[in-house]
């Protein structure tokens, strides 16, 4: 399941042209508020340096607790769950 950083699987599922970046989703804890999470389609998501973008949106890698396919399938989670 958990092979190379989280920044490394976001950008196989993005530029391997055998995967469909539509097929998956993040799960991130929401800034502030312990135990809110929320849920994020990886098409909707820019891979930067330290930080991801969604929107105008620029949030911290270390808050993704999971990557996601559709069908359940955890394919990345965090060691601090």
């Amino acid at each position: 399941m958990r092979k190379g950083s989280v920044k490394e699987v976001l950008a196989r599922i993005k530029y391997d042209p055998r995967e469909d970046e539509s097929d998956y989703y993040i799960i991130i804890e929401h800034r502030g508020a312990y135990g809110d999470v929320k849920r994020i389609p990886v098409d909707a998501i820019e891979l930067g340096h330290g930080y991801f973008f969604v929107g105008d949106a620029q949030i911290p890698y270390h808050r993704i607790l999971r990557v996601v396919r559709n069908d359940g399938r955890v394919i990345w989670e965090t060691r601090k769950l």
